[in-house]
């Protein structure tokens, strides 16, 4: 099949995003954009998301409970994301393609998913169900923690996708499950 031409599906995806992931991370090489993502990464390694549930679980009644469910689905989020992680065990696009530059220190080793973006959407999902007005912050602030994860090398377009899937899942089951 290769001598036709022919590359399977899956092959051709590979060099899709494999294309895709260098075009992002030359981000990298341009100091400001590297500054504003790392900020935005590390911003999204929780501190941004601790804040808020503090502000929501001090700021009136009942949205004290929506800081507790968000504390209980990023528990559920972070062991699930951790399982896969370790399960699937795909390098970060950094270690596997020459020419992907780091452009922060990862948490881990794996990619699949991404922790940050599976975070990032769950949070905003839950805290915008109860508070609608904080869409104007979080939906924004949710787009650049995912496009950090992949123009700091850190992540595949589908591993942002994937954790962007798992966490808008869990952030509606735990709606359902547990309504406020």
């Amino acid at each position: 099949m290769r001598a036709l031409g022919l590359m399977p599906v899956w092959d051709r995806f590979e060099v899709i995003e494999r294309s895709l992931c260098l075009r992002v991370n030359r981000g990298c090489s341009v100091p400001l954009v590297r500054r504003v993502f790392t900020v935005v990464s590390r911003l999204g390694d929780g501190g941004f998301w601790y804040l808020l549930m503090l502000l929501l679980a001090v700021s009136g009644e009942g949205t004290a409970l929506v800081a507790g469910q968000m504390a209980v689905t990023a528990l559920v989020g972070t062991a699930l994301y951790k399982q896969l992680k370790t399960r699937l065990s795909r390098e970060r696009p950094y270690i596997v393609y020459q020419g992907i530059e780091l452009g922060t220190a990862p948490l881990d080793r794996y990619s699949f998913p991404s922790g940050h973006t599976l975070h990032a959407v769950c949070f905003t999902i839950l805290a915008t169900a109860h508070v609608p007005q904080l869409a104007l912050v979080l939906v924004p602030f949710t787009l650049l923690v995912g496009a950090s994860r992949v123009v700091l090398g850190l992540h595949y377009p589908t591993d942002v996708l994937a954790g962007g899937v798992i966490g808008a899942l869990l952030s509606l089951a735990s709606l359902e499950l547990w309504p406020t």
